[in-house]
């Protein structure tokens, strides 16, 4: 009779090369049993071979997703292959603490497997082999690089001074939003409104406090945005809001309480007091609006049409104006 653990006995031998290279080998039979647990497995599980031989991996690791593991494993038992996984797919199978000194931040282990068949002499698949490698290092240097490359996509949309949108990028959620309204017809509303009388702010006091200025009015509409509302400095003191699922009558509201809030915020300066006052122009998407600078042209309508009646107010685009 062809003994079952000769694949096994054939590899006890390479234990001892094994015991010595930075992966983790781990053998199991068909029933999930452990047969061999080297000495990666075993410094960082903290469980010793004789502790491990004949338990179920299940019982020594409840955290690993039974049913994933069992798929994988079945069709190599069955298909005689190997099968891979990387820790893109899956971060690790096993949950081990991270110990790396250079990526230390890291709390666990990142891990690709390698599980291949262990054939015996009689052409039977009785056991397989799991393989892991520890690949926290190039998993933690992936992550920081596509975390770089996230914030400098944030700081490539960015205006410096404010902290909001900067031109480009808010005029591509402008034709965003128009398009979307295009298809949908749902109901958006656009804003745009600068600040009264910017020139004296900044003849008067200087650039810096003009700066200062631009800052608390980026600050105040900040704190009035929902996570809906797409804000951005258009250029110089003048500023657009982008208010999706929102009517002239809500944006009317949003415009009078940003108005207000200003009207009653007085800007500290060095020893300076600052007070000063907005305008806005505001303008419900429609279907007569043929394109996103013509909704634009709409608010900047409106805008003028406050310039002209006192400024320090905000108005409703009306057709013919």
């Amino acid at each position: 009779m062809a003994n079952t653990n000769f694949d096994i006995t054939e590899f006890h031998w390479l234990m001892d090369m094994l015991q010595t290279i930075d992966v983790g080998l781990v053998v199991l039979d068909r029933n999930y049993a452990v047969q061999v647990w080297n000495s990666f497995m075993e410094n960082h599980s903290g469980l010793r071979p004789t502790q491990v031989k004949g338990q179920l991996l299940f019982d020594i690791f409840a955290n690993i997703d039974e049913d994933w593991l069992r798929q994988k494993t079945d069709a190599v038992f069955l298909l005689k292959n190997r099968a891979f996984t990387t820790w893109e797919q899956r971060p690790y199978l096993m949950q081990f603490k991270n110990y790396r000194p250079i990526t230390g931040t890291e709390e666990f282990m990142y891990q690709n497997i390698t599980i291949s068949p262990l054939v015996s002499a009689n052409g039977e698949v009785n056991n397989v082999c799991i393989i892991i490698y520890d690949v926290t290092d190039i998993a933690s240097n992936r992550k920081a690089l596509e975390d770089a490359n996230k914030e400098l996509a944030r700081l490539s949309r960015t205006d410096k001074l404010t902290q909001l949108n900067n031109r480009g990028y808010w005029e591509e959620c402008l034709v965003k939003e128009f398009n979307r309204y295009q298809r949908y017809r749902h109901t958006c509303s656009l804003i745009m409104f600068d600040i009264d009388h910017f020139k004296k702010v900044n003849d008067t006091y200087g650039h810096q406090a003009g700066d200062e200025v631009i800052r608390v009015v980026s600050r105040l509409l900040r704190d009035s945005l929902r996570t809906t509302d797409t804000a951005g400095r258009y250029g110089g003191e003048e500023f657009g809001v982008i208010l999706s699922d929102t009517d002239a009558q809500g944006a009317l509201v949003f415009a009078e309480r940003l108005r207000a809030n200003i009207e009653a915020m007085v800007v500290q300066h060095e020893d300076l007091a600052i007070k000063f006052t907005i305008s806005l122009g505001i303008s419900e998407l429609s279907s007569g609006c043929k394109s996103y600078k013509a909704w634009l042209e709409e608010s900047d309508l409106a805008l003028y049409h406050c310039k002209h009646h006192g400024r320090n107010q905000a108005h409703i685009y009306q057709a013919g104006e």
